[in-house]
């Protein structure tokens, strides 16, 4: 099927959007509920040291894809030559470009990246984990085409499926060897396995390798300032295990992710729905509409008060849930449950309103907001844990979002999708309920400042 005849197949973007969110809300609680009991597996199977270790082989890919992203995805669905081939290959070109130079930068940094963690198996597993990313270059633009109109269905099957058999392979794996090397390969599969049926079963036309002057010009132009963006995006969602991994011991920073893996169900269910559906929605509603708005705020306010009572639940039953789910060597993971749910409570108020901009074709708009959003939450969880160790790091970076919230709303703003009315209320009700679980958890908080004997700092 064409890419044409993909675009055609549409009859509402509303209805779409609504199919849409639901198909990714569905295929999200899957993984996620399969992860989870993966993850409470390997906890008996392999040590909290392994988890630290992968926690810091993870911020090194996630550091190199985003210190590389070219925005292709974002740039297919927002740009009015997001369904012509000549456009598409380009763009497939691209990443295959990048796959290929982040697996050599990958193999060069292994050996610094193993000294300056002092951690060895870091510099052997860092250019064998690093392979998933040459996989993902090979993905077909078909994802990107079905993201673009919405027809979400059969790519987030197929995602599922290639999560669920990643999972598989990586418990025989832990179930075999016994170590950090059965998560390293897990993820190799698991990005093997995506490209395998993303490319077999994803309707539309196939890629080939394409050079079009006019359409790499507008990918790079468009690209600049989603690459400087991403990289602010790794301070945001990795910075926290790139300082911790200096602050924490090695098994400290292992507890950290398994209560991180915890607390972020939410937000990352969140981020997932709006950066796929929201594009779109925004990109066919250029000019001030009503009733276009109107569906936006009830959306924005259903979206955001969700993703609170949710993060409320974890917090308030955080430590429950750890000691639960796992033995005694995790139970200071309880703790982080509780500081990073009530710290999300405030991000989750302004997750829809960047959205906005990209699908503007306002990339430079997008890379401010995300510059000021790192810049501060990075020096508010350094000059934290400098003072106070992982409690302060988790305080300061909830004072930083409250000093974004001026930057993010003027950007909405100047979008015409700024609500007032909707920051005011749920900062008020995220700031209640953040307090009331730290009240309740407040020994479970104590656990986080050092000399505490919460297991985070070593002997």
């Amino acid at each position: 099927m064409s890419n044409a005849g993909l675009a055609g197949k549409t009859t509402g973007i509303w209805g779409r959007a609504a199919r849409g969110s639901a198909w990714i809300a569905m295929s999200f609680v899957a993984a996620q509920g399969f992860r989870l009991i993966s993850n409470l597996i390997l906890t008996r199977l392999l040590f909290p040291e392994a988890f630290g270790i992968m926690a810091l082989v993870t911020v090194l890919l996630v550091g190199l894809m985003l210190f590389s992203d070219m925005g292709v995805g974002p740039a297919i669905m927002q740009s009015q030559r997001g369904d012509e081939p000549d456009f598409l290959n380009t763009a497939w070109t691209i990443q295959i470009l990048r796959g290929g130079i982040l697996w050599v930068l990958a193999c060069g940094l292994a050996y610094p990246a193993a000294l300056f963690y002092d951690q060895p198996l870091i510099g052997q597993i860092l250019p064998v984990a690093s392979l998933a990313l040459v996989f993902a270059g090979f993905e077909p633009t078909r994802i990107h085409t079905a993201n673009r109109h919405l027809l979400l269905g059969r790519v987030t099957v197929l995602d599922l499926i290639s999560t669920l058999l990643g999972i598989a392979v990586m418990l025989v794996l832990a179930y075999i060897t016994r170590s950090v090397w059965s998560l390293a390969l897990g993820s190799v599969a698991t990005a093997a396995l995506r490209l395998v049926l993303m490319t077999a079963f994803m309707p539309g036309d196939r890629n080939r390798l394409r050079w079009e002057k006019m359409a790499g010009s507008e990918l790079l132009h468009f690209g600049f300032w989603i690459f400087l963006s991403s990289v602010c995006g790794f301070l945001v969602s990795q910075g926290d295990k790139a300082v911790l991994g200096k602050f924490l011991s090695i098994e400290g920073l292992g507890i950290y992710n398994i209560g991180a893996f915890l607390a972020m169900f939410p937000i990352m269910l969140g981020s997932t729905v709006t950066a796929r559906v929201l594009i779109p929605i925004y990109r066919e509603h250029t000019e001030v509409d009503p009733v276009a708005l109107a569906r936006l705020v009830r959306l924005r306010r259903i979206v955001t008060g969700g993703l609170i009572l949710g993060l409320a639940v974890l917090a308030l039953a955080g430590p429950f849930i750890v000691n639960l789910l796992y033995d005694v060597r995790y139970s200071a993971a309880g703790g982080v449950m509780v500081a990073i749910c009530s710290v999300q409570m405030i991000v989750v108020i302004f997750l829809t309103y960047d959205q906005a901009a990209l699908a503007r074709g306002d990339s430079r708009g997008f890379f401010v907001v995300s510059a000021a959003k790192a810049g501060l939450q990075t020096a508010g969880f350094v000059i934290g844990a400098l003072y106070f160790g992982l409690a302060g790091a988790m305080l300061g970076q909830a004072v930083a979002m409250l000093i974004y919230m001026p930057v993010i709303a003027r950007l909405a703003w100047r979008h015409g999708v700024w609500d007032a009315a909707h920051d005011v209320i749920f900062l008020a009700v995220a700031l209640i309920l953040g307090a009331l679980a730290v009240w309740v958890n407040w020994p479970q908080i104590e656990l986080l400042f050092p000399g505490s004997g919460g297991g985070f700092y070593g002997p």
